[in-house]
């Protein structure tokens, strides 16, 4: 069997082409610049303050270092920027959608920043993320609806700003234990990318997603338990917003509510957390946005008695199940899930080993 014959079996839409080759470069080098850039980031965020202290939402005992975000919005950022130069995008309608995903995380990475070492109220923030969503709304990266109503661009607006919004704050909310965010992020970036790799059109979330899948398991190295570093709002918010864009790319048509269940099912874990999150607190008569409490899934997990460690896989495991499915539904062969289910397994296994060898 060729290569060119085993690229077509895993869903390479052209195998041929060089385009599968940027992606893994994309992802390598995004890996690599987050995994060599956090060291020098912990350094100078403990010598300059920038840690979290221990509150009732976080795990920690002692400040730790919350400035891991920066690392992997710069990876992110070299990584599509090389890649981009050595192999130029042709479409500039695809160069457009990559600049607006990257131009919104690079606004929430900043408002993520001040919040992180300044503090910022749930009003501010909520505004901006609202105009990050509009801002991929403006740029064609919508939730289509089509139910052929004079609503419709409406119905389309307030469904994307809706999901962008929550994917976003899901994440950032979730982000309350070590390796928690990053193995989860790392799931579903690899299984979005093994779904947008088979579409010729997807080439912007191709490529956006494969540097975001590089940067968490860069991130992961050190932020595995014990952690060394933490994401922050700064890195949380761009993962979402990252996410939350790419599973909508591509113009995702909604004539019922079937048609939903992918994105959310690539997505389901935060969306769930969140959910019982946000009821639990509105019944207690709290602002979910920025009430700190120990009632996330990890933490139940954790109340069992399991580990910190152990909590991570737990929710790991639920995590790939669930993108498992959504890929399925996507029409993946099984191959192709198998293989993109495995590889995922590989890399946070050797991560993870790679991690506590060094502990």
């Amino acid at each position: 069997m060729n290569l060119y014959h085993s690229l077509e079996l895993l869903g390479i839409a052209d195998p041929s082409g060089t385009g599968w080759l940027a992606v893994v470069f994309t992802f390598l080098l995004a890996w690599l610049v987050t995994w060599r850039m956090i060291p020098a980031v912990r350094k100078f965020a403990l010598k300059v303050g920038w840690a979290d202290q221990p509150n009732a939402r976080r795990l920690n005992r002692e400040p730790l270092p919350n400035a891991g975000g920066l690392a992997i919005y710069a990876g992110v950022i070299t990584a599509v920027v090389v890649a981009t130069l050595l192999r130029p995008i042709e479409l500039q309608s695809v160069l457009a959608q990559v600049q607006t995903i990257l131009l919104g995380g690079s606004i929430l990475v900043l408002v993520g920043f001040i919040d992180d070492q300044f503090g910022l109220s749930s009003s501010v923030r909520l505004l901006i993320q609202i105009v990050t969503a509009l801002l991929l709304v403006a740029n064609g990266i919508s939730i289509e609806v089509t139910l052929n109503t004079p609503v419709d661009q409406l119905l389309s607006t307030l469904l994307t700003v809706l999901w962008v919004v929550g994917i976003t704050n899901a994440i950032n909310l979730m982000d309350g234990m070590d390796g928690l965010v990053g193995g989860v992020g790392f799931i579903t970036a690899m299984s979005l990318l093994a779904v947008s790799a088979q579409i010729p059109n997807r080439a912007a979330a191709t490529l956006v997603l494969a540097a975001l899948g590089g940067a968490s398991l860069g991130f992961l190295r050190h932020n595995f338990h014990p952690s060394k570093i933490i994401m922050g709002d700064a890195g949380a918010y761009f993962f979402g917003y990252v996410l939350a864009a790419t599973t909508i790319l591509g113009q995702l048509q909604v004539n019922t509510v079937f048609t939903l269940i992918p994105p959310v099912l690539f997505l389901l874990l935060p969306v769930l957390d969140t959910t019982q999150v946000f009821i639990r607190r509105l019944m207690a008569g709290k602002n979910p946005l920025n009430t700190p409490g120990k009632d996330h899934l990890h933490h139940r997990l954790l109340a069992l008695g399991l580990s910190q460690r152990r909590a991570a896989y737990t929710l790991w495991a639920i995590a790939l199940v669930c993108n498992f499915l959504a890929m399925r539904i996507q029409h993946m062969t099984l191959m192709q899930m198998m293989v993109t289910t495995i590889s995922i397994i590989f890399f946070l296994g050797f991560t993870v080993w790679q991690r506590i060898r060094s502990v």
